[in-house]
């Protein structure tokens, strides 16, 4: 075919153009430029794009990369801008490519051998559960990781007692990941949050404490607590107590101080606990200076209202029957 054909097939069908050994529609850096602009996958269709072009098309698509020869490193580093992962694209990046394809997106490292420290700690920093995707990382990579992410610990195999802290201190659920975490690591945790004793089998009573004083609602997590860390609980969330089965006077009265409104989940409460309710509402404490409010309960003689009420009809009648005689 004669290149008037070829240029005739290719306008009807792009296609054309990969069968053709020197650019037909696309003879010029400024065609190029203008195809590729128009749409960046033009690039499959061009005999050896220039430098330009190259860089259009990776601007718009880092991943197009992979259909660019020999790509220079100015368009690697343009590839891996727009899209961090356009490094597994490229045959052997250098550090300078690697670290700005982790910069864009941490996960690029998975694409990476044998990444340097540098490479590994810009990684961990920008998201700190691709250390899964570092075989062996030094402390300094862990802890960089779990402060970034607690929960990166679970790909730790055997942190030490810094990076357990870190990782608690960054996310304290993280503790579900540290097998037999000592008191400090435990301690930390529930001081960064209470539920965190949820992760922890058997807490020490001071264990226990300092998730009260931090959260009371996480009694619910505790089996059998003692009355010490029931009042710690309901000083801190007068709630905690509907958590709480069959709390003594003092527990209800620690809890409704906190908030009157948590008697409404105490069965059968004291009734000093309920005087305190009822005088902490100034309405109600106005009516019990009165003395006839004793809040003793009176029973009422049935027949001897009945009678009276029967003897107030019968006296009204008649008084009615004076004033308007017949």
């Amino acid at each position: 075919m004669k290149k008037e054909q070829w240029k005739k097939l290719a306008e009807i069908a792009p296609c054309a153009q990969l069968l053709a050994k020197d650019n037909i529609l696309y003879d010029t850096k400024e065609k190029q430029l203008k195809a590729i602009k128009e749409n960046w996958s033009t690039i499959r269709l061009i005999h050896k794009p220039s430098e330009e072009a190259q860089l259009e098309a990776v601007k718009q698509n880092g991943l197009i990369i992979r259909f660019i020869p020999n790509p220079s490193k100015d368009v690697q580093m343009a590839a891996v801008r727009q899209n961090g992962r356009a490094i597994q694209c490229i045959p052997n990046p250098d550090k300078d490519v690697q670290l700005e394809a982790v910069k864009r997106d941490g996960y690029a490292i998975q694409y990476i051998s044998n990444p340097n420290k540098e490479v590994q700690l810009e990684a961990v920093r920008r998201d700190g559960k691709t250390i899964r995707f570092i075989p062996n990382p030094d402390k300094d990579v862990q802890v960089e990781a779990v402060k970034q992410n607690g929960h990166a610990i679970q790909f730790i195999p055997n942190p030490d007692k810094e990076t357990q802290l870190e990782a608690v201190r960054q996310d304290s659920y993280a503790i579900q990941y540290i097998p037999n975490p000592d008191k400090d690591i435990q301690l930390e945790a529930v001081k960064q949050n209470g539920w965190a004793i949820q992760h922890i089998p058997n807490p020490d009573k001071d264990v226990q404490l300092e998730a009260m004083k931090q959260d009371g609602s996480a009694i619910k997590f505790i089996i059998n607590p003692d009355k010490d860390v029931q009042l710690e609980a309901v000083r801190q969330d007068g709630y905690a107590i509907q958590h709480i089965p069959n709390p003594d006077k003092d527990v209800q009265m620690e809890a409704v101080k906190q908030n009157k409104k948590s008697i409404k989940f105490v069965l059968n409460p004291n009734k000093e606990v309920v005087v305190h309710c009822l005088l902490s509402i100034p309405e109600a404490a106005q009516l019990l200076q009165d003395p006839s409010y004793d809040l003793e309960w009176e029973e009422e003689d049935e027949e001897r209202t009945v009678e009276e009420t029967s003897k107030s009809s019968t006296m009204c009648a008649a008084s009615g029957q004076r004033q308007h005689p017949i």
